[in-house]
């Protein structure tokens, strides 16, 4: 997603300062761009030096370079898809915010055209300062992206608001600021992820291999795009992007009653998850021991979710997932047709790096209309974005 994006990144003098360097580093692994630029608090902090290497390129400390021009900031300023202040003190965001540009990161960032995304970071008491609320009201209210700091132990030993926030929400705000498609806005999406765990006893489950990725990788691309994402999963490792509402179940029957629950005012749902087809007839309320006889389990069909939720379908799409290992297109035709879905995206797991616990996939996607999609063999994310645009074709029919 970041793949030859140009991104300045702007530090200040905070002790947070040091982050910065795992952050570009992060940023040049993702295939971006990366230029630097510091006040001259933020040298007291972490040398230049460090970013030059990291990045290949001279950092920008001054305003009257030896080199470079009186009009370097505003060089600078033209460059990058996206400026990224991190971390950014109380100090930047006041000058900021006050039209103040009285060093090279200031006043780069005044004569910016691209979007400014903040991340503060400071003791909880200069957060909490009214007139530093008031400040970053202000870059709020003039279209700047605010990174919320997170909560916990601070530099100074005290505990509260103010650290900087994770690399991981910080990676968010920059994917969210250099995706120009927002052709998603005022959708709202609902997708579900990942397996269904169905207990035997306290200890053992049934459940598949789903580790989430696709559903996952579908939320994140549709909030990127716009959609307001309620993304509802079973039991996965998968971070949910920032912005995704998030709700987490166990059960087919508990991922059931959470769709029904959100899926009135949806415009679209897409059913990435694993659901369990059957059920144990009954749980033991105590482990089952191990014995030298046979175990019979019975199981029970459970309630198909994309059946259940086609009765009040009315202008929703809806998408299905079809993992099949013999007689793909027929079974999922079948599929399509029972559960009356707009379209399915079908799948093979004995494909190499397909299906299951990779980031990868190769689909093939069946449009109701009769159309079919092959595609090769792609990133889950990439997979994503394509049938976001084929729900974006049906919606603008629609």
């Amino acid at each position: 997603m970041l793949q030859d994006k140009k991104i300045v990144v702007g530090v200040t003098g905070g002790i947070a300062a040091y982050k910065a360097a795992e952050l570009v580093r992060y940023l040049i692994k993702s295939a971006a761009h990366v230029r630097v630029m510091m006040t001259p608090a933020a040298t007291h902090f972490i040398s230049p030096l460090t970013f030059e290497t990291l990045t290949g390129h001279a950092v920008l400390t001054d305003l009257f370079p030896a080199a470079g021009g009186g009009t370097l900031h505003i060089d600078w300023a033209r460059w990058p898809d996206t400026v990224l202040l991190c971390p950014a003190t109380a100090n930047t965001i006041a000058k900021i915010a006050n039209g103040l540009a009285d060093n090279a990161v200031t006043t780069t960032v005044a004569a910016c055209t691209a979007p400014v995304i903040v991340c503060p970071a400071m003791n909880k008491e200069m957060y909490a300062n009214p007139l530093y609320q008031q400040n970053q009201n202000k870059l709020l209210q003039n279209g700047y992206l605010v990174v919320t700091p997170g909560q916990g132990e601070l530099a100074c030993g005290e505990v509260g608001w103010g650290r900087l926030a994770e690399l991981d929400e910080i990676v968010d705000a920059v994917k969210t600021a250099v995706t120009v498609k927002k052709d998603f806005t005022g959708k709202k999406v609902l997708v579900t992820a990942g397996p269904t765990y169905e207990a035997l006893d306290p200890v053992r489950y049934l459940g598949n291999r789903s580790s989430g990725k696709m559903g996952f990788a579908v939320a994140e691309r549709a909030a990127l795009r716009g959609a307001q994402v309620t993304l509802i999963t079973g039991p996965s490792h998968e971070r949910a992007f920032s912005g995704v509402s998030l709700q987490r179940v166990q059960t087919a029957a508990q991922m059931l009653e959470a769709v029904e629950k959100h899926l009135v005012d949806q415009d679209v749902l897409i059913m990435a998850a694993a659901v369990s087809d059957y059920i144990p007839g009954s749980v033991s309320p105590q482990k089952i021991k191990k014995s030298d006889a046979e175990l019979l389990l019975r199981l029970v069909r459970t309630r198909d979710i994309l059946q259940a939720a086609a009765s009040g379908k009315g202008e929703r799409i809806h998408v299905g997932f079809s993992l099949e290992t013999e007689n793909e297109i027929p079974y999922s035709l079948h599929k399509m047709e029972q559960k009356d879905l707009d379209l399915i995206v079908l799948n093979n797991p004995l494909e190499p790096d397909a299906g299951f616990e990779v980031d990868t996939n190769v689909v093939t996607l069946l449009h109701r209309s009769g159309q079919q999609e092959t595609w090769p063999k792609l990133s889950k994310l990439e997979v994503a974005d394509r049938i976001l645009d084929a729900v974006q074709n049906l919606l603008t029919v629609r």
